[in-house]
């Protein structure tokens, strides 16, 4: 999900749900310790709830950052073991990690012991060479033993070696009984299924099998499918926002954002699916993919991209 969770998309998001858990772009710990720590750690305090995605291997490396992202305020920090891009490989962190179970372990338990909020793990089914149940129980016992709190499974392999990133994420197919049986195995684990979950409908029938959901590109794509969710899964009965009301309560944001040099396309990707499959969608993302380019725009081009989709919703 890099450039999709950035701080504002993540601020987006948090203006369709109060409750959903909201992930950062995974950021390797080797930039957080020798970076920008605080400009990789920033973000709007109406985030929260909020995670902290990390990379890497190195287990001093992991440890320091994590207390970096404590420090910063964030409630749980993950570790990335499931993104299969070739330079996350080539870094020696992401999926090839569940290659090497132990040293990811140990990744695990020196963030433990380094911080006091939850340390949770991503990962995949499995990886080339990697590819069965038993592989994947051992590895979720072994983080278990090391101080996991949580683990969330894409439920798909990841395939290292001739697929890029997008495949990944399409070609292998998907295994939620693998999932479904790793938790009933280790019944006492919170495990979050990942992967072609398109819909809150999708989420809660896998709901009644695991402790959590996570969506990641339908949620970029169609991001209004989160509405519901404070209803629906949080026994949260405030009054559903509308889609005019979200874009509108992006404007001040977008104002204090832009005074402190953001660059308002950055903001505006985000916001693009709003109104996917609405009447307007396509004036909407035309307005804004053709004006927000142009010398001086602001707030005001959301507020005019606006004014071209009906108000009913």
């Amino acid at each position: 999900m890099m450039e999709c969770t950035d701080r504002h998309g993540r601020y987006f998001l948090r203006q369709i749900s109060r409750n959903i858990l909201l992930y950062s772009e995974m950021i390797t710990a080797a930039a957080l310790v020798h970076g920008k720590r605080d400009d990789l750690l920033a973000y709007d305090a109406a985030e929260h709830p909020l995670a902290l995605q990390l990379g890497g291997s190195d287990p001093a490396e992991l440890a320091l950052a994590a207390k970096y992202g404590e420090a910063a305020g964030y409630g749980e920090i993950n570790l990335n073991v499931g993104c299969p891009s070739d330079r996350v490989k080539s870094g020696r962190f992401g999926a090839c990690l569940m290659a090497e179970p132990e040293l990811v372990a140990r990744c695990v338990a020196a963030m433990a012991a380094a911080v006091e909020i939850p340390v949770t793990v991503k990962c995949r089914t499995g990886i080339d060479g990697h590819d069965s149940f038993e592989l994947l129980r051992a590895f979720a016992g072994k983080m278990v033993e090391a101080g996991m709190a949580s683990l969330a499974v894409h439920s798909r392999i990841a395939i290292l070696e001739g697929l890029s990133p997008k495949q990944n994420r399409e070609i292998p197919p998907l295994n939620y009984a693998r999932v479904y049986r790793l938790k009933e195995e280790l019944p006492a684990l919170e495990i979050i299924l990942n992967g072609g979950v398109r819909s809150l409908g999708d989420a809660l029938a896998h709901l009644e099998r695991v402790d959590g959901v996570m969506i990641g590109r339908a949620a970029f794509d169609d991001p209004y499918i989160l509405a519901e969710a404070d209803a629906r899964l949080f026994s949260d009965s405030h009054a559903m926002v509308s889609r005019h009301d979200i874009a509108r309560a992006m404007l001040p944001y977008i104002e204090r954002a832009l005074s402190k040099g953001a660059r308002l396309n950055h903001i505006t990707r985000h916001m693009l699916g709003l109104f996917h499959a609405r009447p307007g969608a396509r004036a909407w993302r035309r307005y804004l993919s053709e004006n927000v380019p142009l010398a001086g725009a602001g707030p005001e081009t959301v507020e005019q991209a606006l004014a071209r989709v009906p108000e009913a919703d």
